[in-house]
Parts: structure tokens; sequence; C-alpha cells
């Protein structure tokens, strides 16, 4: 828990335990208050503090970060996608971990280390695929990504132990993706948006206060709207729950935001608020393997059209492989437990030995799980203001992709608070409006 001091005493709320010592100060009332401490709402506030003297609290009710879906991820970067919103995300993730150290050491403490790993990203694609990743390569070009196209002959020089008897192309994004150690990059955040005066506080969100008012007094259509006036937070291990007033308020909350969005009635009412907020935790499975025989560590992270992905896992033959699963395959969201290892042996196994004839020798090591806050309409981000709630925004729905696009959506949501508009990559077509509207906007994939 944290005792932090960063708003004027009388300011300030002090919460005491069942053994009577103080507890979590929590201020009376914020500028901004973004709900969910992951890589979203750490990445909004540490470029709001950059900008502006308005007071930032950060609500996360899990500071350990067990469940958290960043610190749980695959830890991937690219930027090979056919939505230029999308490249250009990636593209600022880049340069982000590129300049991490400008960005996000602490005064005189050590600078950020992430690990990153730029072995690029590999997208294998199968005669039926070659029309999709030429038409995604030429506009990653477009957006200035340098993503090579190899062909058949090309990968078996480069990479003699794959397996290309059914591979017409491949997009491989050399040196400027790979991975990186996620959680690393969420501590940094952490403590660089605290340093900038940032107020990071253990709770729940668990209530609402809601402001009415109209924004249009036409008889014939009168539109309504509202603001999100108080939050109630639960603090840990009290019954006592602290009323903290709100300026703007910001859904960050992962794969839990849908929660929080029926929290303020979003779903639940007339009009544009019947819509709900369409994410829901997805659970994710990965599994580490040993190969001594294996690519080596200079492997790529390869994206088998087959439904697989793979890539070193740190030095001594590890690696780390998990399946791009069907709705029908989805497991259970109800834990974070691996206790299905069938899955590897009979699934991923079989695709591993295909790609990568040296995988026959692996051996299972571990598996791990982590929660995708998945967008169900079409897995892409959700990015702006609430066309009712109007001091209220999202930064929602990213669907795995999140640790490689945080930095820029977080960028993105300061700028929409503090300029009215984004100002560095125009996301508009992210917007609640499309959901209203029911507009999906997918990636065009090879599977």
């Amino acid at each position: 828990m944290f005792n932090l001091t960063l708003a004027r005493p009388n300011d300030m709320e002090s919460s005491t335990n069942d053994s009577g010592s103080v507890g979590i100060s929590v201020p009376h009332k914020a500028d901004i208050v973004i709900v969910g401490g992951g890589i979203m709402g750490l990445s909004t506030a540490y470029f709001l503090r950059r900008r502006t003297a308005k007071s930032v609290v950060v609500v996360e009710r899990d500071p350990t970060y067990t469940q958290s879906s960043t610190a749980l991820s695959y830890g991937g970067i690219r930027q090979q996608f056919s939505l230029p919103e999308n490249i250009e995300m990636g593209k600022f993730g880049l340069e982000f971990l590129k300049n991490i150290k400008e960005y996000l050491t602490v005064d005189d403490a050590d600078p950020p280390d992430v690990q990153f790993h730029r072995n690029g990203y590999l997208f294998l694609a199968s005669e039926e695929g070659v029309d999709t990743l030429q038409k995604n390569v030429e506009i990653q070009r477009q957006c200035g990504v340098d993503t090579q196209l190899l062909s058949a002959a090309q990968m078996k020089e480069k990479f003699p132990w794959m397996n290309i008897d059914d591979i017409e192309l491949a997009g491989y994004g050399v040196n400027n993706e790979g991975w990186f150690d996620s959680r690393s990059l969420l501590d940094a955040f952490k403590c660089k948006a605290i340093s900038l005066g940032v107020q990071y506080i253990h709770g729940e969100v668990t209530g609402a206060v809601m402001e009415q008012g109209k924004t249009s007094q036409a008889i014939d259509d009168p539109v309504h709207s509202s603001k999100v006036q108080y939050l109630e937070i639960s603090l840990p291990n009290s019954p006592e729950v602290v009323s903290l007033m709100c300026g703007t308020v910001v859904n960050a909350a992962g794969p839990h935001a849908a929660d929080f969005a029926r929290l303020l009635k979003i779903g639940l009412g007339e009009g544009d608020m019947a819509a709900p907020l369409p994410v829901e935790p997805r659970k994710r499975l990965q599994y580490t393997f040993h190969c001594s025989d294996g690519p080596g560590p200079d492997c790529p992270v390869i994206i088998d059209f087959k439904g697989l992905s793979v890539r070193p896992d740190g030095l001594g033959g590890m690696y780390v492989a998990g399946a791009i699963l069907s709705e029908e395959e989805e497991p259970s969201p109800n834990d974070l437990q691996v206790n299905d290892y069938k899955r590897f042996d009979e699934k991923l196994w079989p695709l591993l030995v295909h790609r990568v004839p040296a995988f026959k020798d692996s051996k299972i090591r571990n598996g791990w799980a982590g929660f995708y806050e998945y967008n169900t309409l079409d897995q892409n981000a959700i990015i702006g203001q609430h066309p009712v709630i109007t001091n209220l925004y999202f930064i929602n729905g990213f669907s795995g992709h999140g640790i490689m696009q945080g930095p820029a959506a977080g960028r993105a949501v300061s700028e929409l608070i503090l300029d009215g508009k984004f100002t560095s990559i125009d996301l508009s077509r992210f917007s609640f409006q499309r959901i209203l509207d029911n507009q999906p906007l997918f990636e065009t994939n090879l599977f």
C-alpha cells in the first residue's frame, strides 16, 4: 500500500484500518482521475503530468500486478498491421523504447532497462495469403515502415532451420520489431509518473455519483448529457468508502473496463447510453519449452498462418509459444490457472514441429496465463470521449496490442483532455462512435 501526500493536507482524507493505524491518503478532489494503473493508465498519467500542473490520480486495485494484463503480456512490439492508426502507434512505441532513458529516467536513478530484443517479426503467408500480405506491406511502407518481403527461396537461405514447404511469402520487420520485458516498462512508467506528481492510490472504484445536464434544449430532440461528479473508492482491508470529486475521468480498467462502464450505467440506459462498452477479459495461455537444437536466440517472433506464435525466451535454448485461438477454443476467463497442458501437446507441439522440425525434441517447462482486454466488436482500441458522459474518456479494448500501443495511446488521451483533439496521431476512427454505429474497423489478417 501507499501513503502518498502529494495533495495539500487539508485536501486529503486518510483511511484507518482495523488496527487503527493510518493507511492510504486519498484527496477529496482531483482534476483528472484515471481508473486503472496498468500500461494505459500510467502512460496517460505520465503524458498528462509532462504538460500540466493539474492534479492526476491513478486508482489501481492490484498494485502488485499479479493479474495485470501488462505484466503478464507477451511483450511484443511491431508495426506490421494493416490499419495506418495501428502502424503509427507501433512506430511511436518503437521510438519510445529506443529513447526510454530520456522519457522515463527518474532524477539520478539508474535508467530503466526493458531488455528490448530487436529480432523482428516474421509473418508467414501461404499461397492464399500472399495478396493480403502484399497489400498490408504496401500500407506499412506508405507509413514509413521498412517491412521486407521474403520469397520462399530467401527464407530458406536466411532461416535454414525452417520448413517452408507450405510458405509462399513472408513479411519481415527487421531491427524495429521484437519483444521486451513488459513488467519493467510498467514499473518504469509508474516510478516516473509518481516522480512527476501523479498520486497512485491502492483501491477499487465501487460507485459513482453523476451530475445531470442537457446539451440541447430542442423540444423535439433533446440531447441529454451528464458528468461523473464523484467516484466512490473502496480501500483495501477496510470497510471504508471514500468519495473523490472528479473533473475528468479516464477508463483505463483493462479487461474490467466494461464493469466500470456499467457502474456509470453505460449499456443500461436509453439512446446513446444503451450501447455497452464491448470489452471483456479473454484468457491467453503461453508455454515455455526447452529445445537445445532449436533456431537459437536470434530467431524472430514467428507468426504462422496455421495459428502459432513462437519466439526465444532468453538464453539456454528456451522458447515461448502460444496458439492463435478460434472462438470455439476460447478457455474460461474465470481464473488465470494453467491447467490445460494438453493444449500444448495436442495443438501447439504439432504446429511447432511442422514449422521447425528441430522442435521435435522440445520439453515443456512451464506455462502462464494473462487476460486480453478483448474488444468483441473488432479487436481494436476504443479511444476517446463518451457522447453522453462528457467528462469520461475511454482507453480500452486493445485486444493483445496494449503493451506496444500504450505509449501512443496514453499520449493520445492526454491530447484529447488537454487540447480537445488528437495532435500527434489521428485516432478519430477508434472513437466510441463506431460502437454506437455498429461499424467495426477490422485489421486485415493473414488467417
